[in-house]
């Protein structure tokens, strides 16, 4: 009987182990995205070439373009496609943040980074609230 215990409590951790390392795998996907695609409110910021984007998930990023139009939109909600400067840093960046959230520091830890745009589409001419 205590083989049957041990042999089930060991199985339930291997799965559990598995199911982490998934999760793990699948944050370090989306952190390291050198190309990303974020909807959000665009407002202008202190720098003459820079804009803001508050994203819907709580994210922030310093956004530029040199092709893209983004005066027009500031004050809209966007969907903005672009390249993410130095991804394979800030994806660590955000994969230690995320690690520091799962044992309950700084809960309140969203994305921060800064974002070439290659494409905008505007999806209202107001920010959501």
């Amino acid at each position: 009987m205590k083989i049957k215990v041990s042999l089930m409590f060991a199985a339930l951790m291997m799965l559990s182990g598995c199911f982490l390392s998934t999760q793990a795998q699948e944050q370090k996907e989306t952190t390291h995205k050198k190309v990303r695609t974020i909807k959000g409110c665009l407002a202008k910021s202190e720098d003459a070439k820079e804009y803001n984007l508050t994203g819907t998930d709580g994210s922030t990023w310093e956004v530029r373009s040199d092709g893209v139009r983004l005066a027009p939109h500031v004050g809209h909600t966007v969907t903005v496609t672009g390249v993410v400067s130095n991804a394979a840093a800030h994806g660590a960046k955000e994969d230690a943040k995320a690690e520091a959230k799962e044992h309950g520091i700084d809960k309140n830890s969203t994305e921060h980074g800064h974002l070439t745009v290659t494409n905008l589409k505007m999806d209202s001419e107001s920010c959501e609230k």
